[in-house]
């Protein structure tokens, strides 16, 4: 997929919408965020507009005198792109630009552009192309779709435009041969994973909102490399690096996208596939925004992920990041007693961190007794690997060993397990 490096930076109208039940601070917030991911795009935002509604104007989402005052504004500030908080129906859409003059999009379509942007891996491509094509189908018009690029304004890279005569047959086509594609490399992660559970290894995958710093503390933890940049969705390929604790235990560490509020539904289900280690993990570091003004709206929408992509049972330790950053704690640490406190920059509760890892770890496993003759050089070597020997005495019958193995390893040595020694 082809990304177009743009030559300007559009000027861009922000449109929030306060309904019965929502708080005017948040929507505010949530406006705040939307321009956040404005500059990501590359853009600047020139306007606000916000109305109170009971609900949705099924023509144009806002009520008509409201979208003469958007227009105005759009005018006034010579904007390129109106932006909505909400996510607009193909016909809102459509019935909004026509009377703007201007193209209109929203919140979903704005971070599948950011993703086209960050887009790196062939696999990471395939799922953003796949996410912006279905979201694309349904508001297929006049030009149509294209799979190839002509331009390259918000909201509109990725796929581009293409001819209307070779729209939906050809971008359904499309669509299926990027399904088939990610099943192939899911099945590829898959086999790697099925190694992984033969070889006992314990897994652990880093979850939370963007830019919570995720990247940098895999990086701190692992003594890794992982791209790292203060922008929301630097980091979309997953990354697995392995981590040793204190006790001399290894596992895999694996840093995940980081989720959003109102995070597009054809994301997740394109990205579904790679998130399948989250999953599959052991458990799981959630990773907070020490300075976030909402750590509490963040956690949810984070939680809503997980629900979504089923793992919302997995473990989870709660890691506070960026603490070199915050004055108090007082109330976090309130809120939250069972959460660890880091800064992945300074290294802050880094070790305290890796002990509350190798604790987690330590639940999964029991501690047994077993007794191994002294010609049975094997089987200790395999302990040794499958399992954590905590004492070893050498008699002349043999060898008696405390061990702490986790219950896929107890089979490999029942035979040699006694009640005591």
């Amino acid at each position: 997929m082809t990304l177009i490096e743009r030559s300007f930076r559009e000027k861009i109208v922000l449109v929030g919408a306060v309904f019965p039940g929502d708080s005017p601070m948040a929507v505010e917030e949530s406006l705040t965020e939307l321009a956040l991911l404005v500059d990501t795009a590359g853009a600047d935002v020139v306007g606000r507009l916000t109305q109170r509604m009971a609900a949705r104007d099924p023509g144009y989402f806002l009520g008509k005198g409201k979208v003469e005052e958007l227009k105005e504004l759009s005018y006034a500030t010579d904007c390129d792109t109106v932006i909505f908080d909400d996510e607009l129906t193909p016909a809102q859409q459509r019935n909004l630009e026509k009377v703007l003059g201007r193209t209109a999009i929203d919140r979903t379509a704005l971070i599948l552009d950011i993703f086209a942007q960050n887009a790196k891996s062939m696999e990471g491509k395939a799922q953003v192309e796949l996410a912006l094509l279905s979201y694309r189908l349904p508001r297929l018009r006049g030009r149509g779709i294209s799979l190839s690029q002509q331009t390259g304004r918000i909201g509109t890279r990725g796929p581009g435009e293409t001819k209307l005569e070779e729209d939906r047959r050809r971008i359904q086509a499309r669509i299926s041969r990027l399904k088939h594609q990610l099943d192939d490399y899911a099945k590829n992660r898959r086999v790697q994973a099925s190694s992984r559970v033969a070889s006992r290894t314990q897994t652990a995958s880093l979850v939370g909102y963007t830019n919570a710093g995720k990247s940098s503390l895999i990086n701190a933890l692992c003594d890794s490399d992982v791209f790292v940049e203060n922008k929301l969705f630097a980091t979309l390929d997953t990354r697995t690096r392995r981590m040793l604790l204190p006790g001399g235990e290894g596992f895999l560490l694996s840093d995940t996208v980081g989720f959003i509020k109102k995070l597009p539904h054809q994301l997740i289900e394109s990205f579904r596939s790679t998130l399948e280690v989250v999953r599959e993990s052991d458990f799981l570091l959630h990773v907070v925004d020490a300075t976030s003004p909402d750590p509490h709206g963040q956690m949810r929408a984070v939680r809503e992920v997980l629900i979504e992509i089923d793992a919302e049972n997995v473990r989870e330790l709660l890691v506070f990041n960026k603490i070199d950053l915050v004055e108090d704690l007082s109330t976090l640490r309130l809120d939250f007693p069972q959460a660890v406190f880091v800064s992945a920059v300074r290294g802050d509760g880094l070790e305290e961190l890796r002990l509350q890892i190798a604790a987690l770890i330590r639940e999964q496993t029991k501690i047994y007794y077993l007794k191994i003759a002294l010609s049975r050089g094997d089987i200790l070597a395999r302990l040794h690997s499958e399992g954590e020997i905590l004492s070893m005495t050498s008699t002349d019958e043999g060898y008696e060993i405390t061990a702490r193995l986790d219950s896929g390893s107890l089979g490999l040595f029942e035979e040699f397990v006694v009640p005591s020694l």
